[in-house]
């Protein structure tokens, strides 16, 4: 067996960046840039005013003046501002020539009009050159490079791509996963009610969810029963098609119907079979060269049949394949610190991967073991890295529960797999463990009463 860091560096060794497409801007979030994004003019294309208040000749200092003008947003009067006058101006509005400055309307007074109804103005305190003016280019230059190659596009990214008018965009492709069940067991998840020996199609719908969450096309093949022929023709559904990673589960052990690693054998090369990993032994992993398309390549992992296994090994070896493919530069999971909540028994043959919910808090969230009494060596990390003020807090790991590979509420508000070593013993309430990211953390649990994370952020 070889462990999961060797499975994920063969899997990312054989695996290809895809092509670019063309996107307009509406599909570009998720994406990664397959090239620059240069800014066409600056911003803003013009001095703009800061605040609502009135543009002004610095050097005039405090006194009464005429409103010979104003200046909009879209809109601006011709007449220029001249040594003893002023000009009412809104935020974002573009600068009168002349003018050097803009003087806050909680700085002014409004005066009754003059001879000829002319608007006047008292401002009550002296501006300094450039005052509340955004100069030409302050936010974004012409010609800077505003995004790079290998950028993922946010919500943020998709405003600044349209701050410089980039609505046609070359992205790299997103990956085409077909994902297929086997096991002659394996029902529709709409049967009702279960035959001798039924069980529910758990996997095919969480592995098409978790395809379609990191942003792939995903293709549904259904369910391949325990026969060489009807696996042979699902693989042959899957190439037809034009995927580019085929994920099973299933029929990857050591029982006379596990069929699928002889299936690949035959057709492709399989890089390794069995992963020192807790849950998920039998992991598989092959590719397919498609000489007949070109020579193309299509990756197939052959995941373990019992839920959390499936759960666990996408998450540890396919998603950082689909990341790649997607044109990601460091595709693999993110890792915080975490204190453990509870004691963790070790195993001392393989390395576990054990589900938890990350909290952060100033101590271990209600209802854990360590609630009543933190130890003493989180608190005083926790107080060292204190500001004033605020909370000391840090990561806290809430175990699942119990953690067999077929329960698969063990993986329910799951955002992290803690990487606990293959070792004799207990691994002690508190310490610090390896977390790797697998969810969103804006969804962890917040405390009773729904209020912040930490009181007092």
């Amino acid at each position: 067996m070889i462990s999961i860091p060797e499975a994920q560096d063969i899997v990312l060794e054989h695996t290809r960046p895809l092509g670019a497409v063309s996107v307009g801007l509406a599909g570009a979030l998720g994406r990664v840039l397959a090239e620059e994004v240069h800014a066409p003019d600056s911003l803003p294309p013009f001095p703009a005013s800061i605040k609502d208040g009135y543009a002004v000749i610095a050097g005039d200092g405090e006194g009464e003046y005429p409103v010979i003008g104003e200046s909009r947003a879209g809109h601006m009067d011709e007449l220029p501002v001249t040594l003893g006058t002023v000009a009412y101006i809104t935020t974002g509005a573009p600068v009168p020539p002349g003018a050097d400055a803009v003087i806050q309307v909680e700085d002014t007074q409004a005066l009754p009009p003059g001879e000829g109804e002319q608007k006047r103005v008292r401002i009550c305190k002296a501006a300094k050159p450039g005052q509340d003016i955004r100069p030409v280019g302050s936010d974004i230059m012409q010609g800077d490079t505003v995004l790079t190659k290998g950028d993922l596009v946010g919500v943020a990214e998709v405003g600044i791509l349209a701050t410089v008018g980039a609505t046609q965009l070359r992205v790299f492709a997103t990956p085409k996963v077909a994902v297929l069940s086997t096991g002659d067991e394996v029902v529709d998840p709409s049967t009702r009610p279960l035959g001798p020996g039924q069980i529910r199609d758990a996997n095919r719908s969480m592995l098409l969810a978790a395809a379609a969450k990191a942003g792939c096309e995903s293709v549904d093949l259904g369910v391949a029963r325990d026969t060489e022929g009807h696996l042979e023709g699902c693989l042959q559904a899957a190439i037809a098609q034009g995927v580019d990673v085929l994920i099973t589960s299933g029929g990857v052990s050591m029982g006379d119907r596990d069929l699928i690693k002889p299936l690949l054998q035959r057709q492709g090369t399989v890089h390794f079979g069995r992963v020192r990993m807790k849950p998920g032994k039998p992991l598989t992993f092959a590719t397919l060269d498609l000489q007949e398309q070109g020579g193309r390549q299509m990756l197939v992992f052959g995941l373990p049949g019992n839920p959390v296994s499936s759960f666990v090994c996408f998450h540890l070896v396919v998603l950082p394949a689909l990341r790649k493919m997607a044109g990601w530069a460091v595709p693999g999971l993110r890792r915080v610190a975490a204190r453990l909540t509870a004691d963790l028994r070790l195993d001392p043959e393989r390395p576990e991967y054990h589900r938890c919910t990350l909290q952060w808090g100033p101590e271990p969230p209600p209802n854990t073991p360590l609630a009543a009494s933190p130890p003493a060596s989180a608190s005083a990390s926790s107080a060292a890295a204190s500001g004033p003020g605020l909370a000391a807090c840090e990561w806290w790991a809430v175990s699942t529960g119990n953690q067999i590979s077929s329960r698969l509420l063990s993986a329910r508000s799951a955002n992290a797999l803690l990487e606990i070593p293959c070792a004799s013993g207990v691994l002690k309430a508190g310490e610090v463990v390896s977390a790797l990211l697998i969810d969103d953390l804006g969804g962890m649990p917040v405390p009773p009463g729904g209020g912040p994370v930490t009181p007092g952020f």
